[in-house]
């Protein structure tokens, strides 16, 4: 009777436990990974949770094995109180560690490399930049190639490289789209980079991960990814946009701000990402230069001059 209330007791246990773990996958969108740098983080997740496995299951089923079949009303199994060395005993504890421990180090090894997030994402579609601001607390999205800027909101084509540059005009913050991949920290005065691509169109959740202040619970984005034919079509959408920002336009949504409303920019101050960057570098000697730039009209921009800034930016 004993034994059977036992059993019960157990087999409650991990039902409860299982409805528990599978209720909480249900938003792990991480693990519902749509990029090539998603899937593979994915993949690493999964074979580190299959490794831990290797020591966690045999313990929990020696727990309940040694209880059930060492108890006291257990008349037939073998009492050896004494005993000093084992070597198949010793041989588990030290070999499976170990071997644990090359496997993940030969992972890390390998991925860290292959998972640069610096490192450009390989394929026959051109490379999209974007450029990426944080503020407090919304997100900026500067299109260099096509001069418009977007807030809160991340359109981009799928099935194509996406290459960012990121940095603050606040507090350190990070940038991640659990679903295509690494997130990457965006600093003032500094500039970081991150390659992504989704494989496929879609809305995926943009977020920061990093405490800033008030709005820090509110700091999220859309990143939606757009077949070539409906990006073409929001592109021209945007370059209707009534909505210009000039400097003042970004000094005002730069202002601590929550929830800020998605908004389109149909044209931008040439090299606004650059002097932003420059604010927090008085020290190299380029914020002045920077904001001798920042005088150009909108529509009467150098494009060469422009062209010229960004690589000297790439250079640096």
């Amino acid at each position: 009777m004993r034994k059977r209330s036992l059993y019960n007791l157990f087999k409650v246990g991990g039902l409860l436990s299982m409805v528990v773990f599978l209720s909480s996958c249900s938003k792990m969108i991480v693990l519902d990974s749509k990029g090539p740098i998603g899937q593979e983080e994915t993949f690493l997740i999964y074979i580190s949770f299959a490794l831990m496995l290797i020591v966690v299951i045999p313990v929990f089923v020696m727990a309940f094995w040694f209880a059930v079949r060492y108890r006291d009303t257990n008349e037939k199994a073998t009492y050896k109180p004494k005993w000093a060395h084992s070597t198949k005993i010793e041989w588990v504890i030290w070999m499976v560690p170990i071997a644990i421990i090359v496997a993940l180090s030969y992972l890390t090894w390998t991925r860290t490399y292959q998972l640069d997030p610096y490192k450009p994402i390989q394929s026959e579609a051109k490379t999209f930049h974007v450029e990426v601001v944080s503020m407090d607390w919304n997100w900026l999205f500067i299109y260099p190639e096509y001069h418009i800027a977007t807030v809160n909101e991340l359109v981009f084509p799928a099935n194509t490289p996406l290459s960012f540059r990121l940095t603050s005009a606040s507090v350190m913050t990070s940038f991640f789209i659990p679903q295509l991949g690494s997130q990457m920290y965006a600093m003032a005065g500094m500039q970081t980079r991150l390659n992504l691509m989704a494989n496929e169109p879609g809305v995926y959740e943009g977020h920061n991960l990093e405490f800033s202040g008030k709005g820090y619970n509110t700091m999220h984005f859309e990143a939606i990814a757009k077949t070539p034919e409906e990006f073409k079509e929001w592109l021209e959408k945007a370059k209707k946009s009534p909505d210009t920002l000039s400097m003042a336009m970004f000094k005002k949504i730069s202002e601590p701000n929550i929830n800020y409303p998605e908004t389109v920019y149909s044209s931008v101050v040439p090299g606004l990402f650059d002097h932003i960057l420059s604010r927090f570098m008085g020290w190299m000697g380029t914020h002045k230069k920077m904001k001798m730039d920042m005088h150009m009209p909108l529509n009467h921009a150098n494009d060469s001059t422009r062209h010229m800034n960004h690589k000297n930016m790439e250079d640096k």
